[in-house]
């Protein structure tokens, strides 16, 4: 399902294609978050107008709203967003480590008093996999147990254990739900964890490249390392995974640190970043596209568009962009918008700023092809 086309010469970068269920993929790729089933402020024809291939929804907020039962019905997140491209749903994994103080972790699976609606939300590796069944997900990723920054090296070995076994289960949880039965079955990718201790990156990498995952994730980081621990534990574990599978490194986002991490090796990447920001009014413009090699921040820059200075610039965000904000308004109008509270200011913001990260990840994989990266 995953073929590398091409490696660099000058890094570890590689271009390669990801079969999935909903359509291939050119890797690197970006995969902007639709937590709850939406990128926020756009329905699909806008996530199309950003250019986004692929989104990644989250399987413990789905199962709260609006469950299994209706998403079962309506014959999945597809159907239901009105999206035709590929989806990949995290665990819950993720609020194992962001809702630490309302879960109880268990020998065979983890317990969540929800913060919202105070229902108890029980997620299993089974129940986990059943619910991205459900969601019609085109790569699933395992329950895992991701710990904060800084753990003791204790508990980082408890979190490896209880990963480790979760992983075990769910390929026999995946065998169970018949979905290696499936003509153009979804994908199950594995996490790996360790938090910044070497020894331990290295023989969790080890044990899961064991297992017949269809790809392997890099978790725990960028949850407060400084970078640059980051960095280094991010050369040492790609190494350690199977070359012949994809490898995805979870919610790392900002583009200097994209364009590190595929020269490492890395395929896929998730992060808020780009959504976020735009509801914020900050925004992304290349300043040296011909620079986009550099791990410096060098090539890109951001704004504040509500900033004084912006209200008479009837300019577009970025003359060279071609995603529907710059093509059709100003940065006056964004500015105005946003003074003015109206919610199409986040729209045409996140069009632009997802566009600009799906632009980053065509120029790297042209990079690559290039042997300029």
């Amino acid at each position: 399902m995953f073929r590398r086309i091409k490696k660099s010469v000058k890094s570890r970068a590689r271009f390669g294609r990801l079969a999935t269920p909903h359509g291939a993929l050119a890797t690197p790729f970006f995969m902007p978050v639709a937590t709850r089933g939406s990128l926020k402020s756009l329905d699909a024809q806008g996530t199309r107008d950003a250019r986004t291939e692929i989104v990644l929804s989250n399987t413990y907020h789905l199962l709260n709203r609006p469950g299994y039962a209706l998403l079962e019905k309506c014959g999945g997140l597809h159907a239901f967003m009105g999206w035709n491209g590929p989806i990949l749903t995290d665990s819950g994994g993720y609020q194992v480590f962001s809702l630490a103080r309302h879960r109880k972790i268990a020998a065979s699976s983890v317990s969540f008093k929800d913060p919202q609606t105070g229902k108890t939300v029980i997620l299993t590796p089974y129940n986990v996999l059943k619910m991205q069944r459900a969601i019609g997900s085109d790569i699933m990723m395992v329950l895992d147990v991701c710990p904060p920054y800084p753990s003791e090296k204790e508990v980082i070995q408890e979190a490896i254990r209880t990963t480790t076994a979760w992983a075990k289960s769910s390929i026999m949880a995946y065998r169970k739900l018949g979905l290696y039965r499936r003509k153009e079955r979804p994908l199950l990718f594995a996490i790996t964890q360790g938090g910044v201790y070497d020894d331990l990156r290295a023989q969790h990498a080890q044990t899961l490249a064991k297992m017949p995952f269809d790809g392997y994730a890099i978790g725990g980081l960028a949850v407060g390392e400084p970078r640059e621990k980051m960095y280094h534990i991010l050369t040492n574990v790609v190494q350690l995974l199977p070359e012949d599978k994809p490898r995805y490194l979870m919610g790392v986002g900002k583009p200097q640190d994209i364009m590190r991490a595929v020269q490492e090796g890395v395929d896929m990447f998730d992060c808020v970043i780009p959504t976020r920001e735009a509801r914020h009014g900050r925004i992304y413009v290349f300043r040296k596209r011909e620079r986009i090699t550099a791990t410096s921040a060098e090539w890109y820059e951001t704004y504040a568009i509500r900033h004084a200075r912006h209200q008479k610039r009837l300019v577009p965000i970025d003359p060279t962009c071609g995603c529907f904000t710059c093509g059709t308004t100003t940065i006056a109008y964004m500015h105005h918008l946003f003074r003015v509270h109206d919610p199409l200011a986040e729209r045409l913001a996140t069009i632009h700023n997802i566009y600009f990260y799906n632009e980053l990840m065509r120029l790297i994989r042209r990079a690559i092809r290039t042997n300029d990266l």
